[in-house]
């Protein structure tokens, strides 16, 4: 029992630790295709990969704690308000499609959409105005995509972290 949760928490730590690097990694990758708020989202792999292998408490954990450490290290007041909102939203809708019979890559495409859906609600109160509104068919597509590409990839992450964890025999 106690090594179990002495692994739960290392396992915690690394995810935590691994959602604040990719959010680096991010920054360093020219990655522009002229719109402005496009991202590939690698962080949220880990995100993904917590949802399905650990507790929802733990995974909204990693998801909070990365997106406020990235906020205050890599942005702004304002960025840290929109990849609150987008995380946010992105997050609830993954835990309550979680639920259905829904792939792996179809909760990670509608977490890129929904992110994108919080931004844009986040700014459209921001700058008081709700002309983002043509912006969003853009950021839609990319969400899609992206949460396409993240699903993708989560998916592999998950299957390898369940084996490890079926080896040492844990649920």
């Amino acid at each position: 029992m106690r090594n179990e949760k002495v692994n739960n928490i290392a396992l915690f730590g690394m995810m935590t630790a691994l959602a604040f690097v990719l959010s680096f990694l991010e920054t360093l990758i020219p990655f522009n295709f002229g719109v402005p708020g496009i991202k590939l989202g690698l962080a949220n792999l880990v995100v993904v990969a917590a949802l399905y292998t650990m507790k929802p408490t733990q995974a909204f954990a990693i998801a909070l704690i990365r997106i406020i450490l990235a906020g205050l290290t890599f942005g702004n007041f304002y960025s840290l308000v929109y990849s609150l909102a987008g995380g946010l939203l992105s997050f609830a809708v993954m835990l309550i499609m979680k639920k259905t019979k829904l792939s792996v890559m179809g909760v990670s495409m509608l977490g890129g959409v929904c992110h994108n859906i919080g931004q844009i609600i986040a700014a459209a109160v921001i700058l008081g105005t709700a002309r983002l509104v043509y912006y969003l068919p853009v950021l839609l597509i990319s969400g899609l995509v992206t949460g396409f590409l993240i699903g993708l990839v989560s998916g592999i992450l998950i299957s390898r972290l369940k084996k490890i964890k079926s080896i040492k025999g844990e649920k």
